[in-house]
């Protein structure tokens, strides 16, 4: 089940919130106000959405409010929930056969799963079907490294368009060194580009990139546990056999909580 993931957004909300409290606890409302420049947003912005369109194709860019989208949604999957399909679909298979599984596969909402049953049941060699959905792994991961890298890029391109900034202010302040007036906004776009640019890589764009990362691996993790429980189902492994070698997947931190119910329920 898809649901929305909270951290994402808890964690840029603190981010922004403890460099706001930082700014007000020293120099009050003016403070913050002297912390916007128009000049600076525009350089950081604009120059990272310059580089970004130089950088990526339409196709590319037309992908980033779905990238972006999963990194604030979380698929809820269980690995205890994957062993006890594979274990029910083998018992089925001993029972009734390959072909019996056909009818029932629709219950089945996870597609990997389907796919990979469907080809056991059409009789497919087990090293073919894994090539099968090995394949589609391999594919998937690409699809999402490419998203992953919109945001890596853009990473790497805030800050550098930080530092243009700065050094655009450090001129500026240069050429106005005899008038004391133009020296602090000089030296505010000269700062806050590069601050702009900090931020935005270290709070928004590379943690992004870094969850997108590793809900792919979550994502990869499980569909290897379901090419095995279909090569499973299809060599006609024992039921128990079965549960066995796919339990092996589960973290050993679930395993100690289900053995704890286990003997409290035996208990009571």
């Amino acid at each position: 089940m898809r649901k929305f993931d909270i951290l994402t957004l808890l964690g840029i909300f603190i981010g922004i919130s403890v460099l706001l409290l930082a700014v007000f606890s020293n120099s009050g409302i003016s403070g913050l106000v002297f912390f916007i420049q128009i000049a600076s947003i525009l350089i950081v912005f604009g120059g990272t959405v310059a580089a970004v369109l130089i950088n990526f194709s339409w196709t590319d860019l037309k992908t980033i409010p779905k990238v972006l989208s999963e990194a604030f949604h979380q698929e809820e999957q269980s690995i205890q929930d994957l062993v006890d399909t594979f274990v029910e679909l083998s018992g089925k298979a001993r029972r009734e056969g390959l072909l019996a599984l056909e009818a029932g596969i629709e219950t089945v909402k996870n597609p990997f799963i389907k796919k990979g049953v469907l080809l056991a049941v059409d009789g497919i060699e087990p090293e073919v079907i894994k090539d099968i959905m090995m394949a589609e792994v391999v594919a998937m991961e690409e699809r999402h490294r490419k998203g992953r890298v919109l945001f890596l890029k853009m990473g790497e391109y805030a800050p550098a368009w930080g530092m243009i900034g700065t050094l655009i202010g450090l001129v500026i302040m240069l050429q106005n060194l005899n008038d004391p007036a133009k020296l602090g906004p000089s030296m505010a776009i000269a700062l806050l580009t590069t601050l702009y640019g900090t931020v935005l890589a270290n709070l928004v764009f590379l943690p992004i990139a870094a969850k997108l990362e590793n809900k792919t691996d979550e994502e990869v993790f499980f569909k290897q546990i379901i090419v095995e429980g279909v090569i499973g189902v299809q060599s006609g492994q024992n039921p128990k056999i079965l549960e066995e070698k796919l339990s092996a997947f589960i973290p050993n931190h679930v395993k100690l909580s289900k053995l704890s119910g286990a003997s409290s329920n035996v208990q009571a």
